[in-house]
């Protein structure tokens, strides 16, 4: 079934979707669409409601430059908390109109006759605009671990990105697998309900302590009330983020109070040698990323928390063994193991000029020209594309600067009334052979870890290996010289 299209498809509304029809609407381009899998928008901050789920980068940084929130209750917003600001920030700027629910974009292909793509959705719908900004970020697609006979288990089992509400962890007993961002926040909550829970640990994150406290009325009304008091605001959370991107990307020795806080943190909070020794990490500081928890080590110091460091061998009906041959009788199993963060890209179904399909552009690995474009995929853009993620700041930041970067390219197109754009080959080769060799140098790749950083050669596809205004500095604006236009 086809019908009438808009000029410009949005996949996605979470921040990135979001932020890009908003500019679009600024900056005059009212024929577009948002198309959104889910029922409600809000990407990931819709989709994941674990206890306890909330930021990790202070709140008055993650939000759009353009619509500053006064009102943030705490200094790391809570999932609702940003779930509302993204639901007043789509009604304020008049978007969600534009925004079609419940539909799940399948593939998408360029017709070079008509210089159009054509947007396959599940339902059989089809769409043929003349461009594409994919917004699908890289945290939607839940990570399984493989463990032999998972598939054997009788209990309750889930992702914490697919949290079952229904089922009471209340005097149950709980197995955790994985200790990333999501399971640290929601570990200490869900050993408050479980009669035993047992946490299985491959390797020990890097935990520094959360500066996370109430924001008190008074300050909330000097942001709201006194002019530049909430911009001058997040801009000292800007730079302070900013001053960790030294021991990250120039050398991880610069990095030692950063260290050294968080030593200070375990031994402060976990009094047993032995239990210490296991959370204790050994590789280099932001190889992995360094996570913010005020209570998640006090959690596990509790009489019903086991940790376990022995790897799982198998999943029975109603058990995990280990390797070391103990058997943990549960009831359930929680999966805090993370996303597939390359492979929401690589998996995508993109088909471009010639027939040729993105897969085969990425053969050596997953790229693009400013972390936005691809070549040979005319008038298709991706915000939070790879290398565009970050280990110091807030990704927020980097979408808008993207969000620029399309609209420069689109304003390119208008300037010369052309159909097409889209980066020269040689252009895209030189910025990310650029780019690798930067990467080589810092701590991701140096730090003596392996993380869902990189991709199966051992590549970093998903961080920006700088600081976030040099981004800004070189991919706000689309060079034309470094661009096909036809």
């Amino acid at each position: 079934m086809s019908e009438r299209s808009p000029a410009i498809v949005i996949i996605g509304s979470g921040f990135a979707g979001l932020g890009m029809a908003i500019q679009l609407k600024k900056n005059g381009f009212h024929d577009f669409v948002v198309l959104e899998k889910s029922g409600a928008l809000g990407g990931t901050w819709h989709d994941n409601t674990y206890p306890g789920c909330a930021c990790d980068v202070p709140s008055h940084m993650y939000s759009f430059s353009f619509e500053l929130n006064p009102h943030w209750s705490r200094m790391f917003a809570p999932q609702p908390e940003i779930r509302a600001y993204m639901e007043r920030t789509a009604d304020k700027y008049a978007v969600r109109d534009h925004i079609r629910f419940h539909s799940h974009v399948e593939a998408m292909e360029w017709n070079d006759e008509t210089a159009r793509w054509t947007v396959s959705l599940a339902d059989g719908t089809t769409l043929t605009p003349k461009a594409i900004v994919s917004g699908i970020g890289a945290l939607h697609i839940p990570s399984y671990p493989d463990l032999p006979g998972a598939e054997r288990f009788r209990g309750a089992a889930f992702h914490s990105a697919e949290w079952d509400h229904g089922y009471d962890l209340t005097g149950k007993r709980v197995a955790v697998v994985g200790t990333g961002a999501s399971a640290i926040q929601f570990v200490p909550k869900v050993a408050e309900k479980a009669e035993k829970l047992v946490l299985f640990q491959r390797t020990p994150p890097w935990i520094q302590p959360k500066p996370d406290k109430r924001i008190p009325a008074a300050v909330r009304r000097m942001f709201a009330t006194v002019p530049g008091a909430a911009r001058a605001f997040r801009n000292g959370i800007y730079w302070t983020l900013e001053a960790r991107a030294v021991g990250f990307t120039i050398d991880p020795r610069l990095s030692g109070a950063m260290r050294r806080l968080a030593l200070h943190q375990l031994n402060k909070q976990v009094r047993d040698p032995e239990l210490r020794a296991k959370l204790t990490p050994d590789y280099t500081i932001g190889c992995k990323r360094v996570l913010l928890s005020n209570d998640y080590y006090p959690a596990l110091t509790r009489p019903n928390v086991t940790l376990e460091t022995s790897a799982i061998a198998e999943v029975r009906e109603n058990s995990i063994v280990t390797a070391d041959g103990v058997e943990h009788e549960v009831d359930c199993i929680i999966y805090g193991t993370g996303f597939k963060v390359t492979d929401a890209l690589s998996e995508l179904r993109v088909t471009g000029r010639n027939g040729i399909k993105i897969q085969e552009v990425w053969a050596d690995g997953i790229e693009a020209h400013h972390g936005t474009t691809v070549p040979h995929m005319p008038n298709f853009f991706m915000l939070l594309g790879p290398n565009t993620g970050l280990g110091h700041n807030s990704v927020v930041f980097m979408i808008e600067v993207q969000i620029q970067h399309v609209l420069s390219c689109l304003r390119l197109l208008q300037r010369s009334g052309a159909d097409t754009i889209e980066p020269r080959p040689e252009a895209a080769r030189r910025f990310n052979d650029r780019l690798q060799r930067r990467l080589r140098r810092a701590v991701w790749n140096e730090g003596g870890c392996h993380s869902w950083y990189l991709d199966e050669n051992g590549v970093n596809r998903t961080l920006w290996p700088g600081h976030t205004f040099e981004f800004w500095a070189g991919s706000r604006k689309a060079k034309e010289e470094e661009y096909l236009v036809r």
